[in-house]
């Protein structure tokens, strides 16, 4: 075979070699983004359990520091309140009620594939004393809609309860 011909395939096969191997874009599948539901539904429960300590010592300011700035109150038996300065007066006023008493339990907190939102279900007791002085407990349900903020914490966006005595 005359040198030049095995030059030129020699370069030939160099060149392909190349061009198939060395040139090839890699392809890279997307990572998804680390599961981090557990860890997610932990901080709203410890959260949670801050929020009903501000609840127990009536405490309006502390209690409505759990919200986000635009969240939704939907109290049964009053007006929609939005936004943190109507939400702590619905909370104000609640708490400032003659034997007022309030506990809540989640019994499931579930957080988005995303992590950026989350729900809550549960129940709670709700006690205020009536006109007579005489102390009314309602029973009830309610939702929470979370949302993880920017520095990473967790505020309810929609506080949603219902009664169901």
């Amino acid at each position: 075979m005359p040198r030049l011909l095995k030059s030129a395939i020699c370069l030939f096969s160099f060149l392909l070699f190349f061009a198939l191997f060395g040139c090839a874009q890699q392809t890279q599948q997307p990572t998804a983004p680390p599961d981090t539901r557990a860890v997610d539904e932990a901080a709203i429960r410890n959260v949670d359990a801050a929020w009903l300590k501000a609840v127990a010592s009536k405490d309006a300011a502390q209690a409505t520091s759990f919200y986000a700035d635009n969240a939704s109150l939907f109290a049964p038996g009053a007006p929609l309140a939005t936004g943190k300065d109507a939400i702590q007066k619905a909370w104000t006023e609640m708490m400032s009620a003659p034997g007022f008493s309030l506990t809540f339990t989640p019994s499931s907190v579930t957080v988005s594939k995303g992590g950026d939102l989350a729900y809550e279900l549960g129940d709670y007791e709700l006690t205020m004393k009536d006109k007579k002085g005489k102390p009314q407990t309602s029973r009830g349900k309610y939702v929470v809609v979370w949302g993880k903020q920017a520095d990473g914490t967790w505020k309810a966006l929609a506080d949603v309860p219902t009664t169901t005595q």
